[in-house]
This record gives structure tokens, sequence and C-alpha cells, in this order.
């Protein structure tokens, strides 16, 4: 009869459906020397439970957490922040005008055009013999198809 209520309880216990008075029968069973056979399996589990229950945290957890570390800590970033702003304000200058490498010569800049423009394309042609190989690919595959060519006509002689 308590075996019967043991394995009922035991099955709510594996479907989280047990009460904490079913739980603390659980343990009070299983604490026991005297455990049904089939039932050996659990015992480890909830001997765990009885022993974790004993356990406590000796340590002591400081709450003092401002220390004088922080506090310089909290001041450098203040002064680094301070830093960076002086030095964004003054390397901003309003009136200073920026060269973007502008010609006031039409003939200068149309030469220097021309040069970027020449390396420019003997970079591509340069890159473009590389691949030319592809060409040689493209005929061998035409070759390869009067192969079938040749193929379609044995088929018609030989039916």
């Amino acid at each position: 009869m308590v075996l019967n209520k043991i394995e009922k309880l035991l099955e709510k216990y594996e479907n989280g459906e047990t009460t904490l008075q079913e739980e603390q029968q659980l343990k009070h069973y299983f604490s026991q020397e005297n455990v049904a056979p089939h039932l050996e399996v659990y015992k480890p589990l909830f001997m765990y439970f009885t022993v974790s229950e004993k356990e406590q945290f000796t340590k002591d957890v400081p709450l003092n957490t401002k220390t004088k570390r922080s506090y310089y800590f909290q001041w450098i970033s203040v002064a680094a922040v301070a830093v960076l702003l002086i030095g964004f304000y003054f390397k901003t200058d309003v009136n200073q005008q920026e060269d973007y490498g502008t010609y006031d010569d039409p003939e200068m800049a149309y030469n220097e055009v021309v040069k970027s423009l020449e390396m420019i394309s003997s970079s591509f042609n340069k890159g473009a013999q590389k691949i030319n190989y592809l060409n040689g690919y493209e005929t061998g595959i035409e070759k390869v198809g009067y192969l079938n060519e040749i193929e379609n006509t044995r088929s018609l002689i030989f039916k």
C-alpha cells in the first residue's frame, strides 16, 4: 500500500505536480534504509536534496563597494573626456580652407587625368591578358560539339 503511494508520488514528481508536503514524504521515504529495489535509483537524488539543504555559505560578503580606487577611475574618465573635447575644439578651425588637390591650370589637370586613366588601363590590360586563355577553352568546347555530330551520324548508320 505504501509502495503504491510512493510510486504515484514519484510519477507526480516527474511530471512536476507534487506539493511541498508530498516531496517531503518522498524525502522521508528515501532517507530510510528499507527502499524497494526497483526504486533504489531515486535514492541518491533525494539524498542529495537533504544534504544540500544543510549547506551554508560562510564567507563574508563585502557590502561597501565604494572604494577610493573607483573614485580615481571616475575622475580619470572625466579628465579623459575633457582632454578629447578640448582637442576636437582646437583641431577644427573654421577659417582653415582645405586643399582638395584642385588645379588652376586646365592643361595640367587634363594631363593628370590622362596619366591616371593610362595607369588604370594598363592595370586592366594586365588582368585581361591573364584570363585570355578562356578563349582557348571555348574553342575546345566547340570541338567537343563536333563529337556529338559524329555520334548522331553513327547512331543513324547502325539503326
